[in-house]
Order: structure tokens, then C-alpha cells, then sequence
């Protein structure tokens, strides 16, 4: 592990529309969006409430909401919470290669 956080996460879906390091958003890929860290980033995201985790690549840019860290693909957000929850407090791990 590199480095971690603990912040509000929630998902986003914009299937078939383009991140922003030029791939192919799938709303079932284990993928997410980060303001600052690099692309093909591995990061290990635990909800907090439930002890849930699942692992995913940085592919895009954001969130653009306050107080938020990560935007995860509705697969990924429904792997550690309910997406009609819409924002769960993770735990986040940047893991090394």
C-alpha cells in the first residue's frame, strides 16, 4: 500500500461516453474517477459501514461534487454499498503495482 484516506464516494454513469484517458466508460467495469492520482492507479476502496472492498484502475477525472473523493462504476459502488444509497464513507488504499 502506497497511501490512504478515508472520504465519501459514490458512482456515476456515463456508458459509452469516453474518460478522460480516452477509454470506453462501461457502467460494469471495476474502474473509477480521482481528481489527482495517475491512470491505471490500483486503489483498494472498503466502505467503512459494512467491511465491503472491492479493487479499482483510475480511468477518469472527478468527482466534481464536494467533499467527495472517488466515483466509482455502478459495479464497483454496488460491489461494497447500494447504489440507492448513493454515497457511502470509504476507507481508500493506493496499492503498488
Amino acid at each position: 500500500m502506497v497511501s490512504s484516506g478515508t472520504c465519501q464516494a459514490s458512482f456515476y454513469t456515463d456508458e459509452g461516453s469516453r474518460t478522460a484517458n480516452g477509454e470506453t466508460f462501461h457502467t460494469s467495469a471495476f474502474t473509477a474517477a480521482h481528481k489527482t492520482l495517475p491512470f491505471n492507479t490500483r486503489v483498494r476502496v472498503t466502505n467503512v459501514n459494512n467491511g465491503k472492498s472491492v479493487v479499482v484502475r483510475i480511468n477518469d477525472r472527478g468527482p466534481f461534487v464536494a467533499n467527495r473523493c472517488l466515483d466509482l462504476t455502478p459495479a464497483a459502488f454496488n460491489t461494497i454499498s447500494s447504489t440507492s444509497a448513493g454515497v457511502a464513507t470509504v476507507k481508500f488504499e493506493v496499492l503498488q503495482g
